[in-house]
């Protein structure tokens, strides 16, 4: 299997894991390092903003990612070099993926206890920062959670939403060698939608796969089955997102069953493609797929997902009724954000100018990382070991 379509591979066994780094997440340090770490991790697919310094940081952890696929093989580490799909984030309209905090902190008292340091999962929010000599959001750490705003007691913190400009995106797209896109949508946008996908559409025929990522809502089925109309006949891979609890996975176990749910709906629907969670996807969710008998049994042969066969026998397995895969955010960013704290800390001196520590220059944090990474890869992934 070569590495274009090893990631394509896991799709159809149903073992697919995506990284999603975050469509408004933009510290290029962090995306380097995330990428790199959950590519020797196993990971099939790195999600990232649509801007080119994101996508350039993301190649570049890629690119050291292949060269130490030796290191990680000796370290027990099943990767073999193989590239997982760089995928971009758009929109179609106004979405809490798209999004910033923002506030003044000179308005803030100086008495505050200051919860929205506390309660931020990107550690976006700092005060009288030595390091970066600041006190408010660092905007690029800031991936639009949300959860900063209800908790401030002064009622300061607000939210620049943004959007994708149509006809930048076919230019974005051919320019920097990206392999996926995922358009993020909601029912009752097909207009917005299909305007988006003209812009695109002159190129799909290049990109290896297209992600729809959908919140739930009344008439979903029907408007996913609009956008399919809209988009096909379509010759890359399909996936549907379902898009259970937005960027809530690290809350606690119990986002995931969104997202499971919002999963067995769009399995019920019956459309071409491929349903992949995200949305409060975290350590319980496979878990809970596996539970539900909503994973491949890998003990079972495969009925090959291009035949139609209503009622395959009983000792093989029609991977269309099961979930094909997993998107991991923001709990796959907290997991290694103590090891990305550590090396954010570091500093090597060169020439007299200061840079901040690359995540391969630490062997041990590295190997930390990747082991970390792959205590969450594995879950999936482990499927095929039975």
């Amino acid at each position: 299997m070569t590495d274009l379509f090893a990631p394509l591979q896991s799709l159809k066994q149903g073992d697919w894991f995506k990284l999603i780094c975050g469509a408004s997440f933009q510290h290029l340090p962090a995306v380097r390092s995330l990428t790199l770490a959950y590519t020797l991790a196993g990971a099939d697919c790195i999600d990232v903003a649509a801007d080119p310094a994101v996508i350039a940081a993301a190649q570049a952890g890629l690119l050291v990612a292949k060269s130490l696929a030796k290191d990680a093989q000796k370290r027990g580490f099943d990767y073999k070099g193989n590239s997982p799909f760089l995928m971009v984030s758009l929109n179609d309209g106004e979405d809490p993926h798209f999004r910033k905090a923002e506030f003044n902190p000179t308005e803030c008292p100086a008495d505050c206890s200051r919860p929205c340091e506390r309660i931020c999962p990107a550690q976006a929010i700092v005060f009288n920062s030595i390091k970066e000599d600041f006190s408010g959001v660092v905007s690029e750490k800031c991936y639009g959670c949300g959860r900063c705003i209800p908790i401030c007691p002064y009622d300061i913190i607000y939210t620049n939403s943004y959007m994708s400009t149509p006809g930048a995106i076919a230019p974005l797209v051919m320019s920097t060698g990206v392999d996926a896109v995922e358009i993020h949508t909601k029912v009752g946008r097909l207009a917005e939608f299909e305007q988006l996908w003209q812009a695109i559409s002159p190129w799909a025929d290049q990109l290896k796969l297209l992600a729809i990522s959908c919140p739930d809502g009344e008439g979903m089925t029907d408007y996913l089955r609009a956008i399919y109309d809209l988009i096909a006949p379509l010759k890359s891979a399909l996936i549907w997102q379902t898009d259970g609890r937005s960027m809530s996975g690290d809350i606690g176990d119990g986002t995931t069953i969104a997202a499971v749910k919002l999963g067995q709906k769009v399995l019920a629907a019956k459309l071409p493609g491929y349903v992949q969670l995200a949305g409060g996807t975290n350590s319980y969710t496979v878990a809970k797929l596996k539970a539900m008998g909503l994973l491949n049994d890998f003990r079972l042969p495969i009925l090959d997902f291009g035949l139609e066969d209503a009622n395959p026998p009983s000792k093989i397995q029609n991977p269309k009724s099961k979930i094909s895969g997993v998107a991991y955010g923001s709990y796959a960013r907290v997991l290694l954000s103590p090891i990305l704290e550590q090396l954010e800390n570091k500093e090597v001196s060169n020439t007299n100018v200061k840079a901040n520590l690359r995540l391969e220059e630490d062997d041990v944090l590295l190997w930390q990382a990747v082991e970390l990474a792959h205590s969450l890869v594995s879950q999936i992934k482990s499927q095929q070991e039975h």
